[in-house]
């Protein structure tokens, strides 16, 4: 419970709550060189996270959310796209001023597939912020359980077949634990900057250790990332 009270979305003073404010108060430290006008492509997001958010309304921007599953329009300003972040052919190169995507690429598959959404982001986004969790931090971010993500995959479904861990649920049927498992591959910050090579690569740290890291290419680059 400690650990999914740490990393708890929902509770606003939560230390994930309050890194992932620093994070969006990142990229709008970067955003403020969009157009007005501008489109952006959120890779994998929620309508939710789009609320109230005052960039929208200060550059007059657009918002389209690519995503696997439909969720219903609450707004005018944001666009909701049914696909894969894999193979984004709805979407011309370079149609968005901006790609965003934040905790996504370690969920879209093997190395191969995670390679073919780096591809796709460069693609259709002069510019590009993308976040994901690093897989050297010791506490797995969705298991909750230290070094979970080193464990053998046996060991790992057998877990998950018996206990409830952090945001996942028990799965007592063998299919279904190994799906939970296997939909997860988390990436060094070596793997990152492989997959976006033009990418700078910003390291958010707890304690020292690098908590996860933000790949970002395109901007002036002349951002400071804010304090919590």
């Amino acid at each position: 419970m400690l650990f999914k009270s740490v990393a708890d979305f929902h509770a606003p003073d939560s230390l994930a709550s309050r890194m992932r404010r620093r994070r969006f108060a990142f990229f709008e430290s970067l955003a403020v060189e969009l157009p007005t006008g501008a489109k952006i492509l959120d890779v994998g997001g929620t309508p939710e996270f789009w609320q109230d958010i005052p960039l929208v309304e200060e550059k007059q921007a657009s918002v389209t959310l690519l995503n696997t599953e439909s969720y219903t329009e609450t707004r005018s300003d944001v666009k909701l796209v049914t696909g894969d972040a894999r193979e984004m052919r709805c979407f011309a190169n370079r149609e968005f001023d901006v790609v965003f995507s934040n905790s996504v690429i370690e969920h879209v598959g093997d190395r191969a597939d995670q390679q073919r959404m780096a591809s796709e982001v460069r693609r259709v986004g002069q510019r590009y912020f993308v976040q994901t969790p690093n897989r050297y931090f010791p506490l797995e971010p969705h298991f909750h359980v230290p070094f979970f993500q080193f464990l053998p995959r046996a060991l790992r479904i057998a877990l998950v077949q018996r206990f409830e861990l952090g945001w996942m649920p028990r799965r007592e049927d063998y299919q279904q634990a190994k799906h939970e498992v296997d939909q997860i591959r988390l990436l060094s910050v070596t793997e990152m900057q492989t997959l976006f090579p033009d990418a700078t690569l910003y390291r958010e740290k707890i304690g020292g250790l690098t908590k996860s890291v933000i790949a970002y290419s395109g901007w002036n680059d002349r951002a400071i990332m804010p304090r919590a």
